[in-house]
């Protein structure tokens, strides 16, 4: 998935504007005209990697089909501390009623593109993928997931329909990797892979045997995941997770495992700093 859905971005963004204004904004219909046009800029406060400009302007959008943009920044993208990301114009109603919801969402999608472009460039040097995990905002998971790839990650399931991953409790539920990977290849469609979650070189070799595609080396050490490497040679793809982070990760990368999945990339990432600043009116 590259873009985010339209239908599945209407219904979060009618979502969060009813959570916000209710049955209406009192004060902005208390002071502003609905009439009165105006501009607003919106500005980053600090350096970010930005995602979800389109996001940001759908809220206003919603609001009412007068609301202009002139962006000067593309998702993706750099953006300096002090970085006039767009200018929107349209009534000073609408853009006051919502500023709030626009900009929540998108401090939070810069804040993971952001946090993701750190990770990504620590990994540089070497072939190991990053990528998300299912740890995001319930019902924001699809915004959460692109704010990743602007980042220059890499998703990992959007859900449990998207890939077959025995974790430790289907492998107790099971009896066995052995069994468990049985069940599943079983019952797989043909176009999925079947991936298994192991703790140590046994559990990979065994998980290897009962036909894996995938292996997940949970929380394992770098060293151990550098014997796991050399044990798989090249037969099945190795991914690290479990205790990643900015301390650590290159020395994740460096044992030569082909995916890194961070949880904190969505579920710790700090939202950046945004605001958006009305011009002067008349």
């Amino acid at each position: 998935m590259t873009e985010i859905p339209s239908l599945v971005l209407e219904r979060i963004i009618r979502m969060a504007l009813e959570e916000d204004l209710g049955s209406g904004d009192v004060t902005t219909d208390s002071i502003v005209s609905p009439g009165v046009q105006g501009t607003a800029s919106l500005v980053a406060r600090e350096q970010l990697v930005l995602a979800g400009l389109h996001v940001f302007a759908g809220v206003f959008q919603t609001l009412s089909g007068e609301v202009r943009f002139e962006n000067h920044y593309q998702d993706g993208q750099v953006v300096p501390a002090g970085g006039r990301i767009c200018r929107v114009t349209g009534p000073v109603s609408v853009l006051l009623k919502g500023e709030r919801t626009a900009l929540n969402f998108l401090q939070r999608m810069c804040g993971i593109a952001t946090t993701t472009r750190t990770y990504v460039e620590k990994c540089r040097p070497w072939k190991a993928r990053v990528v998300d995990t299912r740890k995001t905002a319930p019902g924001l998971r699809v915004l959460d997931k692109y704010a990743v790839r602007m980042g220059g990650g890499f998703n990992h399931r959007l859900g449990l329909s998207d890939g077959i991953l025995i974790k430790d409790n289907h492998i107790a539920a099971a009896g066995s990797v052995t069994r468990a990977g049985e069940l599943a290849k079983r019952g797989a469609p043909h176009l999925l892979k079947v991936e298994v979650e192991v703790e140590d070189l046994e559990g990979l070799r065994e998980a290897i045997e009962a036909g894996a595609e995938v292996v997940l080396l949970d929380n394992m050490s770098p060293g151990e995941m550098k014997k796991a490497v050399e044990a798989a040679g090249g037969r099945v793809v190795l991914e690290a997770s479990g205790g990643i982070d900015l301390g650590n990760i290159e020395r994740v990368a460096e044992t030569g495992v082909d995916i890194i999945s961070v949880g904190a990339l969505t579920h710790s990432a700090m939202a950046s700093d945004l605001s958006l600043e009305l011009q002067g009116m008349p």
